[in-house]
């Protein structure tokens, strides 16, 4: 099949303006295809243009233009509406994150601190349940002794730590009122004692933590070297007792463990 295909080099639009029988303007358009073997690409297209820019009303390009514009201007505020929204949500993001991970060390901490509590408990309950030996007395978690001999303070301590044991130490008004029932005849050493210091003279029980909340009978909170805490008045409060002096030297005492 021998056909011939000819390449559209270019082409040319013309136009001529003419007179219809009705008195009207009549348009004729004409396309030449040039075959001259030179390639003008854009001629038409520009003289297209232009013949659109001429033809189109001044109105209609000044509206157009606006388009333009305002086109531009909403693609500007929609790009920065979502920059700045990512923006927002990123640092949202972090935030987030950083909250989780404060709540995620928190929950640890708690975890850990739980479990501690949880072992604390479970050994206090498995000291409360457990016997005390012959001749003690349970209150609480602690085991009390009562002794039937006395002693100077000093080897009355010395009996309690060879029992596994130390001087009774009274942490509260409760306890207070039970070592009082426990020791029903005479006054008994505990393990209060004064310390000097710099400032003077303080209570302290033997493990070395301070006289809280232990009742004291009238005019006796006042402490001097070789002072020490017996138990108790006929009302059931601490007294002082001064280990050198005549009549104070002997006396019971109470164990705890």
């Amino acid at each position: 099949m021998s056909t011939e295909i000819q390449s559209v080099e270019d082409f040319r639009v013309k136009y001529s303006r003419g007179s219809q029988e009705d008195g009207g303007v009549r348009e004729q358009s004409e396309v030449e295809v040039l075959d001259d073997g030179e390639q003008h690409p854009d001629v038409g297209l520009q003289e297209a243009d232009e013949h659109f820019q001429k033809n189109v009303p001044a109105s209609t390009r000044s509206w157009l233009r606006v388009f333009e514009v305002n086109l531009g201007v909403l693609y500007l505020l929609m790009l920065a509406a979502i920059t700045t929204r990512y923006i927002l949500v990123t640092l949202d993001k972090e935030q987030l994150q950083n909250r989780n991970n404060e709540l995620s060390n928190n929950f640890s901490l708690l975890a850990n601190h739980s479990g501690q509590l949880q072992e604390e408990v479970k050994q206090l309950k498995e000291k409360m349940e457990e016997k005390c030996p012959d001749r003690w007395t349970r209150f609480g978690s602690s085991c009390y002794f009562k002794s039937t001999e006395a002693k100077h303070w000093q080897e009355s301590r010395r009996a309690c730590q060879d029992k596994g044991a130390d001087l009774v130490m009274i942490n509260s008004k409760e306890e207070q009122e039970f070592i009082n029932e426990l020791n029903l005849r005479g006054e008994s050493w505990t393990g209060l004692t004064g310390k000097q210091t710099s400032g003077g003279y303080k209570w302290e029980w033997v493990d070395g933590s301070a006289l809280t909340e232990t009742l004291w009978a009238p005019a006796q909170q006042s402490t001097s070297y070789d002072s020490y805490g017996v138990c108790c008045d006929d009302k059931g409060n601490l007294k002082q007792a001064v280990e050198h002096y005549v009549g104070y030297s002997s006396k019971t005492f109470i164990c705890e463990k």
